[in-house]
């Protein structure tokens, strides 16, 4: 029986290390700020969306089919279409003309309180988490760069206030060294892809900005170990499979979807 069980040693060895040489399981991830019927939606580990499009009950039939469901928020800026733009407009610090929206002054206390009972609004519908965007905002190239120390110190907030509740850092990387206490996962958009939007084409990025950007972001992953989402855009099978190839073997969840985000990709359906 001791002959038996040391013949086995190697073999269980050697199946233990192909096991963590392979990557984990993707997630399966749902990106859509479109309107969409709740039930076409179902499978999904992690669905993303614009809460003003949902009602609690439509809320509801999406936890029921996926995982966790999210709530995008803006947390560097205000449009003046949203609800809490009145509350919020004499926080402001300028407009970004590209997106028609308001830069907000995040040391401001109004600012923070408005921000924190949106967050609460959205939980109470149901919510699982937010997507938190703007993070580039703050970083050093980024319009509110002179307000960082602010900005991080209100992520650390958040968590503080919602200690059970999944929160996504959407973009500014260069943060995630002070940012990484306080956040479940880091978003990243258009790493292997780079959308033209002057001639308005789906395309791959160049191969060594490509390959710096994607070894930059496994170094950043194998230091803080931050579960990494990359949202990338693709219309063309051939597009898609590309990304999915190239992603394949790295620690990266993925989503593929059209540049827009406004409806589901045609495999949801």
């Amino acid at each position: 029986m001791r002959r038996f069980n040391s013949l086995w040693i190697p073999i269980l060895l050697i199946v233990l290390v192909l096991m963590a040489l392979q990557s984990p399981p993707k997630m399966k991830i749902l990106y859509c700020y479109g309107k969409f019927k709740p039930e076409l939606v179902k499978g999904y580990d992690l669905v993303v969306v614009e809460a003003a499009h949902f009602f609690p009950s439509n809320i509801r039939v999406l936890k029921a089919n996926n995982k966790k469901v999210i709530a995008y928020i803006s947390l560097g800026e205000v449009n003046r279409y949203a609800a809490h733009f009145e509350k919020l407009q004499q926080s402001t610090l300028g407009k970004n003309e590209i997106w028609d929206s308001y830069y907000l002054d995040i040391r401001k206390e109004q600012t923070q309180s408005t921000l924190l009972q949106l967050m609460k609004g959205l939980f109470d519908q149901g919510y699982d988490g937010l997507f938190l965007d703007n993070f580039d905002n703050f970083n050093q190239w980024g319009p509110q760069k002179a307000h960082k120390e602010a900005f991080i110190a209100f992520v650390k907030r958040i968590r503080e206030t919602y200690p059970t509740k999944f929160l996504i850092q959407n973009a500014g990387i260069e943060l995630v060294p002070q940012t990484y206490p306080w956040v479940d996962a880091l978003a990243v958009e258009s790493v292997v892809t780079d959308y033209d939007f002057k001639t308005k084409k789906y395309r791959l990025r160049a191969a060594k900005q490509y390959q710096s950007y994607r070894e930059e972001l496994l170094q950043l992953y194998a230091k803080y170990k931050l579960p990494t989402h990359l949202i990338e855009y693709a219309e063309s099978s051939e597009l898609k499979n590309h990304i999915a190839k190239e992603l394949e073997d790295t620690p990266f969840d993925f989503f593929i979807g059209s540049i827009s985000l406004q409806k589901l990709p045609q495999n949801t359906k």
